[in-house]
Parts: structure tokens; sequence; C-alpha cells
């Protein structure tokens, strides 16, 4: 009965091994702080449409750059339509709180996004700058 016992335990012990062992082998960095909740991690390409737009998201150290296909005329049509941006409209236009799965959040921390067209300020919101060919638009987590 110890025998089998032990033949057992030896086995598990094994297997828990491997498994620690697998674990530990994995290449990805776990993802913490701003970026916890993101949508995307890595670069990424998607949509249909004729319109190309490319956004940077900048939080932290971390810029992730996306490239968006679409037939809106805004940036802030086709980045609402795949689901990047959300916030809440105003008399302004859309106040972006949330990019990229990342909240900033004014009134909790004196967080919030900054839009770039190129590296100029926007003097317009997301939702009220069109879609231009060439132009790399950047939001950036800004304290």
């Amino acid at each position: 009965m110890k025998t089998k016992m032990k033949a057992t335990l030896s086995v598990l012990f094994c297997l828990l091994c491997l498994l620690g062992l697998s674990a530990c082998a994995s290449n990805e960095a776990p993802v913490e702080g701003l970026w916890s909740t993101a949508l995307f991690t890595e670069d990424a390409e998607f949509g249909s449409g004729t319109k190309t737009l490319t956004v940077a998201v900048e939080a932290g150290e971390t810029t992730v750059h996306f490239t968006v296909h679409t037939d809106k005329d805004t940036v802030g049509d086709a980045l609402l339509e795949h689901g990047m941006i959300a916030g809440d409209e105003s008399d302004y236009g859309l106040y972006v709180k949330v990019v990229n799965g990342i909240t900033a959040d004014y009134d909790v921390d004196q967080s919030y996004w900054a839009f770039y067209i190129g590296d100029e300020y926007a003097m317009t919101g997301v939702d009220a700058t069109a879609v231009e060919e060439g132009v790399n638009y950047r939001l950036v987590y800004t304290k």
C-alpha cells in the first residue's frame, strides 16, 4: 500500500513541476497598471473601408498603434465604430474618457485623454476631426 501511495505522490509531484515550468516559460510579461484593462496591448489593424487612419494610444511608458480602415468621416466615428473609445456627449462634443479599454477620469485623479493631430495638440475633438489619409493621430493619457 505504501509503495502505491509513494508512486502516486511521485507522479502528482512530477505533474505539478511540469505545470510550474510551463507557466514560467511564458514570454509575455503580465500587464499591470494602466494597461491592465486594455483591449489591445500590441499594434493592431482592423475594420474595412476606403479610408485609413493611424492612431497611437500612449499611456505611461507604453504606446500601441492602430490602423483603422473605415468609411466614417471623423476620427471619433471611426474609433467608436470599433469600440476603441467611449465617453460622454456634451454641448462641446464627445468627451473621451475611455481609450482602448483604459479609463481616464479627471474627476477621480485629474487624468484625461489628450488628442493630437501629428505633434500638435488638436483644436477640435475626435468627433469633429475629419479622417485624413497620411495623418497620424495620437490619444495620450495625461495626468
